[in-house]
């Protein structure tokens, strides 16, 4: 999501995606598609960016408990728009790519990178995909966060959210996908905030509602941080579900930690699992 605020990762994280390539090197492909959550990103990671393998993100866990193989193109700040087209606005995406390496080294669109992907590899059996946050968090950006100004332009944006995944998921289905499709959607960073929940629920909404059209299925990954949260007032930093500030260590910023990333597989896990036994 945001770029560039870079955060410490603990170093024994760089080892564990190699042996998660190792596990699934034999299985049949999954294609992760998104932006930073799926991407794994780390504020403030330094040196680290160098190597995409210090970045551990869901599809990592996925692949190693499906035993498929992971092949992650997601890119941190990449909204709908610029998944679609090299020219639409990002938050920050191109330029991360420009200066380090993504987990899949692609110059394309990553739609385009994803087509082609698919094309040779016709036994997919996997594609997830999580886009729409960077696109709200543009908005707010523009808005300078002014409730009013979001109120106003949020129907907009979301409309365009919709639109841009159902061309997606659309896109991948022509390029001969018959694998399972799964949209991760998005979890509140403070479930007490009742506006920012609101606007991650609204933008939910336009994901549930594109996957409907296309056949896709919602890994509801926003219920899932809920019930974690909620003993602790919602408060998701307070759960450890959340990267710490690198600014305050009692502070989080807004992507998954670790423990983050383990719920998010597990429940994309068991939404390919519930789906598969309803497709036999």
């Amino acid at each position: 999501m945001r770029r560039l605020r870079f955060a410490s990762i603990l170093l024994i994280l760089s080892s564990s995606v190699s042996l998660f390539a190792a596990d699934g090197a034999a299985g049949r492909p999954y294609l992760a598609l998104g932006d930073s959550v799926s991407f794994g990103f780390i504020t403030n990671a330094g040196f680290e960016y160098v190597n995409p393998e210090n970045f551990i993100g869901f599809p990592d866990y996925v692949g190693h408990a499906l035993k498929l193989h992971t092949s992650n193109a997601a890119c941190p700040g990449e909204t709908s728009g610029s998944f679609l087209s090299s020219t639409a606005p990002d938050d920050g995406c191109r330029f991360y790519r420009s200066q380090v390496p993504l987990h899949v080294s692609h110059t394309s669109t990553q739609l385009d990178f994803a087509v082609s992907f698919l094309k040779s590899h016709p036994d997919t059996r996997l594609v997830s995909i999580g886009l729409g946050a960077n696109d709200v968090l543009l908005l707010r950006m523009q808005c300078a966060d002014d409730p009013a100004c979001i109120a106003r332009e949020l129907p907009q944006v979301l409309a365009a959210v919709e639109t841009n995944l159902a061309t997606i998921l659309g896109d991948l289905r022509a390029a001969g996908f018959k694998g399972i499709g799964v949209v991760v959607n998005y979890y509140s960073v403070d479930y007490s905030d009742v506006h920012g929940t609101a606007i991650t629920a609204a933008l939910n909404q336009a994901l549930a509602a594109a996957s409907a059209q296309a056949g896709a299925v919602i890994a509801d990954v926003f219920t899932a941080f809920q019930g974690i949260a909620g003993p602790a007032g919602g408060h998701t930093c307070n759960v450890g579900l959340l990267n710490v500030s690198p600014q305050d260590q009692f502070a989080c910023d807004i992507h998954p930690s670790q423990s983050g990333q383990k719920l998010i597989a597990r429940t994309v896990e068991q939404t390919y699992v519930a789906a598969r036994e309803n497709a036999q």
